[in-house]
């Protein structure tokens, strides 16, 4: 008997010792962040060089062309931002896929601009202000909050309210754009839109979003709508059937650019509010690329100079562009002024 219990604890620890013996530990190895038009190598290595079949590799979900163990990816081909690589290994008689991340950032840094006022003008401290838009001499506005969101037409002049209408109270509404003679007009956490008769205020339907966050900042460029939802994303929607399409990452170059608010396209770049930051960054929409950042911390001592705000929440939002005139519109939540500005590059 004791030998026989000898016998099964040594073909125990052999068929233990085996087992490990087989067990394959796989890692990807590469560099973790790089800058954009770099060039990066990905190496699946495993622990004890064991004998491999073959290996496919994947970036964000595609498969990409590659021989032998390693590949090179060229980071222009996928943009800034954090992008997945995955390995598929194939060896004796069992597959296995590893994961791993990489991260582009822009490859030169933010010009920094200031600002000169150029006009001030009256506007409502009544109006929680996430969406602005100038449209044939005319400012079109949303206002947030459950049971205060509403849709305005303003007289810049006067900052007087011609035209209104209401939101359902279980919605708190964010940013809109002005397409096609139609106003699009986003819920923050409501997963749906509303699209609205320019003329009458009328709404005529209403459209989800399932891929992005939340409704935050909306404008528009000649094709599609575009979209923010809080974070460092910027999506692209069909102006037809108002389907997400893709989505764009907003970096510099040092890190990714988050809580993007209020939209506005000018000259052919995003112009977005970064929430509770007081200042607006200049995105170029074909990179996620942050080519400018506008510091206007002081445009907000200047209003504070005749209102007080509450702090991190009466912020500045909403951006506004008179192409044909060349004139820049910024406001802020609750702020009891419109101001017309220009930007200058700081030397």
């Amino acid at each position: 008997m004791k030998n026989s219990a000898v016998l099964v604890s040594l073909l125990a620890c052999f068929m233990l010792i085996t087992s490990c013996s087989d067990v394959y530990k796989f890692s990807l190895e590469h560099k973790k962040q790089t800058t954009l038009n770099s060039t990066i190598n990905v190496t699946l290595k495993e622990k004890k060089d064991k004998a491999i079949n073959s290996v496919q590799f994947f970036v964000n979900g595609k498969e990409i062309s590659s021989e032998g163990v390693s590949v090179d990816l060229k980071t222009s081909d996928y943009g800034v931002g954090k992008h997945q690589i995955s390995a598929l290994v194939f060896y004796p008689e069992k597959t296995k896929k590893e994961n791993s991340f990489f991260e582009v950032l822009a490859n030169k840094a933010p010009v920094v601009y200031g600002y000169n006022i150029i006009n001030e003008y009256p506007h409502d401290t009544k109006a929680y202000t996430q969406g602005l838009e100038y449209y044939n001499g005319f400012l079109y506005e949303t206002t947030g909050r459950h049971g205060q969101s509403t849709l305005r037409k303003v007289e810049i002049k006067t900052g007087k309210v011609l035209q209104q209408v209401s939101l359902d109270k279980k919605y708190f509404g964010e940013g809109m754009t002005i397409f096609n003679n139609k106003i699009y007009w986003l819920t923050w956490q409501g997963k749906k839109g509303f699209v609205y008769n320019l003329d009458t205020f009328k709404q005529e339907k209403e459209f989800a979003y399932n891929k992005s966050v939340e409704g935050w900042g909306f404008t528009h460029n000649d094709t599609d709508l575009i979209k923010s939802d809080g974070t460092h994303k910027i999506w692209f929607l069909d102006a037809e059937t108002q389907k997400e399409k893709k989505s764009i990452q907003v970096y510099t170059n040092k890190y990714a650019v988050k809580d993007l608010n209020e939209l506005e396209l000018i000259n052919g770049k995003i112009y977005a509010n970064k929430y509770q930051q007081n200042a607006i960054v200049i995105i170029d929409p074909a990179t996620g690329i942050v080519e400018g950042i506008a510091n206007l911390k002081s445009l907000k001592k200047e209003m504070e100079k005749t209102q007080k705000l509450v702090p991190q929440d009466e912020v500045l939002n909403g951006i506004a562009f008179d192409a044909e005139n060349n004139r820049l519109f910024v406001t802020g939540k609750h702020w009891g002024k419109l101001f017309e500005i220009e930007l200058v590059k700081k030397q």
